[in-house]
Order: structure tokens, then C-alpha cells, then sequence
């Protein structure tokens, strides 16, 4: 029972700090493409998505590549003895980086439903980018941007691929519920203790669901 503890905390710390950790980014984002028109537009937005179809094994291994210990990257941070690969931190970017589509489209969504005369009457009366976005796009489209944080949080919970080739399976560092799961039903016996942690994702999973659509739901009725 510790252990199915153990790995539940690390696997909802982990799920709590990628969403923080993209959820800036994810906001900014969503906004420059739902209100801005420039060049490389379809290339961000196309980048943005690509985790979406990737395999998340692939995804694995190009945060490999790039931030392994003798990645483009990584290397750089290894000279300093910084560590990346392999660690907590790692499970949380993988888990970040496979979440990233899933918020910026749901906050796209809820920006893109705000009425843009709102904001050009501010302009008109001198408002900045800034406040505008701050005192009425954002308070707006706030239904949003707590789906698009639920489903960051319900995506982090379910990551494997991208974990495993990323940050490994190591117990009380990145041994996250898919993980533990799946080194319990390759032992004998391992069925009976994996069913906890079965049990524990499915909850979650169909919570994180209901309180994701009804905010939704709340952006459509702001919409019509």
C-alpha cells in the first residue's frame, strides 16, 4: 500500500507541475493564434501539434536526442554536472511537452470565442495589448483555460511513451501509475497489485473528463 501511495503522489506532482509548466506558454500561444496574423503562423501552430500524431515514443527520443547527456543540448548541461534525462524533472517535461497541443487548442477555442469588438472598443479608448488581454480576453475565455489545464493534467497522468525513453522507469522518480502498471502485469503475480493503480487512473481519468467538458461546456454557452 505505501507503494501504490508513493507512485499515486509522484504521478499527480508530476501531472500538477507540467501543467504549470506549460500553462504560460499554452495561454500565450493560444492567443497569437487566435487574434495575431503573421509570418511562420502556420509553421508554430503545426509545431505546436506535432506531439498530438507523433508517436510519443518519438517524442521520447527527440528529448532524448536534444537533452540526453550527450544530446545537442544536454551535453552542455552534463559539462555543469545538471542532469536532465532520467530524473523527476524529466518525467515532468515528456508529460509537458505531450500536453502542450491539448491546452493551446482547448485555450485557442475559448479566445477565439471572445467577441474581438470588445477589445477594439478598449483600444479605441487607449488601452495596451496588455491590459486588454489581462482585464478582457483572459477573464473571459477563463472557462477555457481550466479545461485546457484539466486535460494537461488527465494527458500527464496517462503518459508513457514519452516517459519511459525519456525519463525511465525508476521507482519514487519517474516511475509514474502507466509505468508501475506496466512493470506489475510483467511480474508474476503482478496483476493483483497493478489493479489499485488500474482502478485509480480510471477515477481520475472520468473526473478530470466531466469537470474538462463542463467547462467547455461553459465556453460554448459564452460563445451563443
Amino acid at each position: 500500500m505505501n507503494s501504490f501511495w508513493s507512485i499515486l503522489s509522484l504521478s499527480i506532482y508530476t501531472a500538477i507541475f507540467s501543467t504549470l509548466l506549460i500553462l504560460p506558454f499554452s495561454i500565450a500561444a493560444a492567443w497569437l493564434l487566435a487574434r495575431k496574423k503573421f509570418v511562420g503562423k502556420s509553421f508554430l501552430e503545426a509545431t505546436i501539434q506535432l506531439p498530438l500524431i507523433l508517436p510519443p515514443v518519438v517524442t521520447g527520443y527527440f528529448l532524448l536526442f536534444v537533452l540526453g547527456p550527450k544530446g545537442t543540448i544536454g551535453q552542455y548541461f552534463n559539462a555543469i554536472h545538471i542532469q536532465i534525462a532520467f530524473t523527476w524533472f524529466a518525467t515532468v517535461l515528456a508529460s509537458a511537452v505531450v500536453s502542450l497541443p491539448l491546452v493551446v487548442r482547448t485555450i485557442r477555442v475559448a479566445i477565439s470565442s471572445v467577441d474581438p469588438r470588445l477589445e477594439e472598443t478598449a483600444r479605441t479608448l487607449g488601452a495596451s495589448e496588455w491590459h486588454i488581454f489581462r482585464s478582457i480576453t483572459l477573464p473571459l475565455a477563463y472557462q477555457g483555460v481550466i479545461a485546457g489545464s484539466i486535460l494537461a493534467f488527465a494527458r500527464s497522468l496517462g503518459e508513457f511513451g514519452a516517459t519511459i525513453v525519456f525519463a525511465g522507469n525508476i521507482p519514487n522518480q519517474s516511475q509514474t501509475i502507466p509505468l508501475a502498471i506496466f512493470q506489475y502485469i510483467n511480474q508474476p503475480g503482478g496483476i493483483e497489485k497493478a489493479q489499485p493503480l488500474v482502478i485509480a487512473a480510471i477515477l481520475f481519468s472520468y473526473l478530470s473528463m466531466f469537470i474538462s467538458e463542463w467547462a467547455l461546456r461553459k465556453v460554448d454557452h459564452v460563445e451563443h
